[in-house]
């Protein structure tokens, strides 16, 4: 697992309180119960904590599953730390 993926898994078993979960590209919504629209909103302010960036709502809607928030954040971390 690469570090932002670890990263993102701890942030998951943190957030919904499950130290169980272990995340793959392929994780969604469907995978995990406790995965609906407020637990998305603390999620993402979670991630966005975490990485110390801020997602466009735009983006976050966008998302299928695990790897694509994988893909963004690290898009938006690079882009970060362009600047």
């Amino acid at each position: 697992m690469d570090s932002t993926l670890a990263r993102l898994n701890e942030i998951f078993c943190d957030v919904f309180d499950d130290e169980e979960i272990v995340l793959t590209r392929e994780t969604s919504a469907r995978d995990i119960e406790a995965w609906d629209s407020l637990m998305h909103v603390t999620l993402m302010l979670n991630v966005e904590k975490a990485f110390g960036i801020r997602i466009s709502s735009a983006d976050i809607a966008a998302l299928k599953n695990v790897g694509e928030l994988e893909d963004l954040v690290t898009a938006y971390t690079q882009r970060k730390s362009q600047s």
